[in-house]
């Protein structure tokens, strides 16, 4: 018996077998059972599964012409749009490995994801290529990539068929075509329409992968040093892409808004390959816009959405909220941070959606935890997933700890990562065994409740000691998210003569309470309603909070600005 047994939904089973397939075959299966119905909803063009099935198989052959073979790994260096599914899955029809890279990341960056995955050939958009071609070019010629294909947005959609709604004012620009290919020194730039409209003779290999081959390698930052590839297989991500459409009660009537960027692991596994495994619609966003999505909402009828609280947040806080009608959607979620609880209550007040949180990371294929649908607690990472088991430990004895005390959390299933790719030192100090099973140290610090529910209290790495106690910034921030004038708070911590560390308060103001409220006003009201060792001793007021191609606040880079402020020879 596990504590969370009670609140567990009575529809499903707390195990699940899923197919030992290849992930190409989720779409393969869902393309002869639905082959006229939309896949893809992109900027009011819709694609069938028929013709998503033909592009994803069109691609295949050229890559394969490029040379791509079973287990090469290829970059795939895309914001939101239908060519990164239609490669994505191209990639997992020869047999090849995706490596998904982050858009937002520059020429000097990029270096690392051609050479340290051994990587030939990179698919990305026209916006991008140059970056990806100057970060080629600066390497040694044996490490250069070999071919680049380029998309322009517009190859999917008619610019001028728009209508305002579907395509804002600020995306113009950069959704518009840029018909220059980019120069390679010991490459070749290929437009990605010119190969698509190529008559290949090619016959594509037949589909040999199973659930223990590489499909997937996505990266992820640590604490220290370059990032590192987590290797997932066709079993880790099937595993989740099949829980995750279970756990939202999916059928493949479901129409889901994908704006979490599927670069992101939360996005390519929880949101695409979950719907692609239904036979659902994706409405794709390529950005985030608040009113572009009330819009989508509106317009398909969108009944699934899985995000980042920032985005709720941001749409609600719209002067045309009251034009969208959100009635459609039946699911709401996500994870990244805690949803504050103010705004968790406005959404079940007002359109009577239970805001589902969640919590895994990129070694986890998306969700480890998440609450149960019809029984979720609020900022609560929820029970463990779906034939996950999970536990609090000490980080130092990796001890089980007792019901209510913080720890590491720790978690074992089949969903979990097989290790860093080329980092057997990483992968071994990552897991240990224990029962019988292999744990995944997370770096999260947690607790579990009596009734088996998750809580962060923060990571490992941000603690702040104030005078020898312990603040966890994720803590100060849920409470500052109270205050009546506040959007979005982030807790870093400042150099303190007296206690060592103290707490700051990088704060955004609602448009409402700009010039009105002071930063002492803060201060006041964090006396008020918090302990006085957690409270912000200092709040600096900002525009807008920095985030990361996902969305999350990027806390560390805040930090590291507070101490470059304080002591000009620290180094980033």
């Amino acid at each position: 018996m596990s504590a969370h047994d009670a609140v567990w939904p009575a529809r499903l089973p707390a195990k699940i077998t899923p197919p030992a397939t290849s992930l190409w075959m989720n779409l393969a299966i869902s393309a002869l059972r639905y082959p006229d119905k939309p896949a893809l909803v992109y900027l009011g063009t819709v694609i069938t599964y028929r013709q998503l099935l033909s592009e994803a198989e069109k691609m295949a052959s050229a890559l394969a012409v490029l040379g791509v073979q079973a287990g090469d790994r290829v970059v795939l260096n895309m914001q939101n749009c239908p060519q990164l599914v239609i490669t994505h899955f191209a990639i997992l029809r020869l047999d090849a490995v995706v490596v998904p890279v982050n858009p937002m990341n520059k020429a000097e960056e990029l270096k690392h994801y051609i050479t340290d995955p051994d990587t030939c050939v990179a698919v990305t958009t026209a916006d991008l290529a140059p970056d990806l071609a100057q970060a080629s070019n600066a390497l040694p010629a044996q490490q250069q990539l070999k071919h680049l294909v380029v998309t322009q947005f517009s190859d999917v959609f008619e610019p001028e068929a728009l209508t305002p709604q579907d395509l804002p004012e600020a995306w113009r620009a950069w959704l518009m075509p840029i018909r220059d290919l980019p120069v390679l020194v010991s490459g070749q730039a290929h437009a990605w329409q010119t190969l698509m409209r190529m008559d290949l003779a090619t016959t594509l290999p037949p589909v040999k992968a199973g659930p223990d081959d590489l499909a997937v390698l996505p990266y992820t930052s640590g604490t220290t040093g370059l990032p590192k590839g987590c290797m997932h297989t066709h079993g880790t991500i099937m595993h989740n892409a099949m829980a995750s459409g279970l756990w939202g009660n999916g059928t493949p009537e479901n129409v889901t808004l994908c704006v979490v960027p599927m670069f992101h692991i939360t996005g390519m596994v929880s949101v695409m390959h979950a719907s692609i495994f239904l036979g659902a619609s994706l409405v794709i966003m390529p950005r985030w816009d608040r009113d572009a999505a009330g819009h989508l909402i509106s317009k398909w009828g969108v009944t699934h959405w899985t995000n980042i609280p920032t985005m709720v947040i941001d749409l609600l806080g719209s002067s045309n909220l009251q034009n969208y009608d959100l009635t459609s959607l039946t699911y709401i979620g996500g994870g990244g941070a805690a949803m504050p609880e103010a705004v968790a209550q406005r959404l079940l007040d007002q359109f009577g959606l239970r805001y589902v949180e969640g919590y895994g990371l990129t070694e986890t294929a998306a969700p480890s935890h998440t609450n149960p649908p019809d029984a979720p607690k609020k900022q609560c990472l929820g029970i463990p997933f779906m034939s996950v088991t999970s536990r609090i430990v000490d980080p130092e004895t990796l001890v089980e700890l007792p019901v209510g005390e913080s720890g590491e959390i720790v978690t074992s299933g089949p969903q979990v990562f097989k290790g860093y790719w080329k980092r057997p030192d990483a992968t071994a100090s990552a897991f240990f065994e224990r029962d019988g099973l292999s744990f995944f140290r997370t770096g999260d610090m947690g607790r579990v409740d009596e009734e088996g529910y998750f809580f962060m209290t923060d990571r490992l790495k941000r603690m702040i000691n104030a005078s020898g106690f312990k603040v966890w910034p994720a803590e100060v921030e849920a409470l500052m998210f109270r205050h009546p004038a506040i959007q979005e708070a982030c807790i870093i911590a400042t150099r303190d003569a007296y206690r060592g560390e103290s707490v700051k308060a990088v704060v955004v103001l609602r448009q409402d309470h700009k010039g009105q409220i002071t930063e002492q006003d803060i201060i006041d009201w964090c006396r008020e309603n918090m302990a006085v060792y957690k409270m912000p001793r200092a709040v600096s007021f900002v525009d807008a909070l920095p985030k990361s191609g996902s969305g999350k606040v990027m806390w560390r880079a805040l930090q590291e600005a507070e101490m470059a402020i304080l002591d000009p020879q620290t180094k980033a």
